[in-house]
């Protein structure tokens, strides 16, 4: 038996199939809600159950605590309804007209970016439309069906012509990565379906941007600073780029390239864990740390964090205590599946 949710802060409503999580739900019906990792790992879906009863599925803690379950919040990424429900939650429209799809494709271009990641340039076949916002991602699904999810790290226009672009790192023990390491080639056919996420960026203002990134973090980040650099190439941008040691910044050479060319755009890479040679002469520490410090106030900046939950989490919480307004605050929290026999 299908189930109605109705949207009370637009009022606008979608039908759920048995089974059917409201977030997907949602997604097939053309309308986007906020997303991120749609396993219940992220938070970034978290909205308002009004009323109604929902099965709230599987999901970690600190992205859904029992306490916020007690006020009345779910998961849409999770939550499946098991009668009509009524919910609260931001829809965004920007994206809508993009649809998810499943498609072939076969690996253009291989490139080690680092020790432990991969650049991998996919093409779906010409005869198939493939449409993204930058920022976006895809999974690839195995053989036996698993996902892993990797975001765009170039613009939709670049990807007609030069593939889609993927920034891989290295999970020992994983059950994908490894094989893009020791065994992929150049030509071997994957599958995909996508896109997904809503880590796109807000055009609705010339407001000054900070972009952090962790790690491979910097996929998505890349494609969201080309893309902002396109639209206004005055616009203000402060890219801080998290990191354990040199060669981790592994596109170090562009992001300098951003700052060089560009008077209103400024980088900062921080790591953690330099080499003891004493020939790092940048920023040490965490990076949300160095974020803080470059600014006593946050109120005017749109602020894009992408990377590990620990790294998104310190840059919200931290920059929220000085003034960052929550509803400009854009993240993509990086998670790792579990490691299976």
């Amino acid at each position: 038996m299908s189930f109605t949710v109705t949207n009370r802060r637009n009022q606008s409503a979608f039908t759920a199939n048995p089974g059917e999580t409201i977030l997907d739900a949602a997604l097939r019906d053309k309308r986007v809600f906020p997303y991120g990792c749609r396993n219940g790992a992220c938070g970034a879906c978290k909205s308002t159950l009004a009323s109604g009863k929902v099965d709230y599925g599987e999901y970690e803690e600190f992205a859904l605590s029992a306490g916020e379950i007690a006020q009345g919040k779910v998961l849409l990424c999770q939550a499946v309804p098991l009668e009509d429900v009524v919910i609260d939650a931001e829809e965004i429209m920007a994206g809508a007209d993009i649809r998810i799809r499943m498609l072939p494709c076969r690996v253009l271009r291989m490139e080690k970016a680092a020790k432990d990641v991969m650049r991998v340039f996919l093409m779906p076949p010409k005869s198939q439309e493939f449409n993204f916002v930058p920022g976006q991602y895809i999974d690839i699904i195995m053989k036996d069906g698993q996902r892993r999810s990797f975001s765009a790290a170039n613009l939709p226009e670049r990807a007609r012509e030069e593939g889609l672009e993927l920034h891989i790192r290295h999970v020992p023990g994983g059950r994908f990565t490894p094989r893009v390491f020791a065994a992929m080639r150049e030509r071997d056919l994957l599958r995909f379906e996508g896109p997904f996420g809503t880590y796109f960026l807000r055009e609705d203002g010339a407001r000054p941007v900070i972009m952090v990134a962790g790690g491979t973090g910097f996929a998505p980040v890349k494609a969201l600073i080309e893309q902002a650099l396109a639209a206004d190439p005055a616009r203000r941008i402060h890219f801080f780029w998290g990191a354990r040691d040199e060669q981790d910044v592994y596109m170090h050479a562009l992001a300098e390239e951003w700052a060089r060319a560009r008077e209103n755009f400024l980088y900062t890479p921080v790591l953690s864990e330099p080499d003891a040679d004493g020939a790092w002469r940048g920023a040490r520490g965490w990076v949300h740390e160095s974020v803080l410090a470059a600014y006593d106030d946050f109120a005017e900046f749109d602020v894009y964090a992408s990377g590990p939950p620990v790294m998104v989490d310190a840059v919200r919480d931290g920059l929220g205590a000085k003034g960052m307004r929550a509803e400009r605050f854009f993240f993509d929290s990086f998670t790792y599946a579990p490691r299976e026999p």
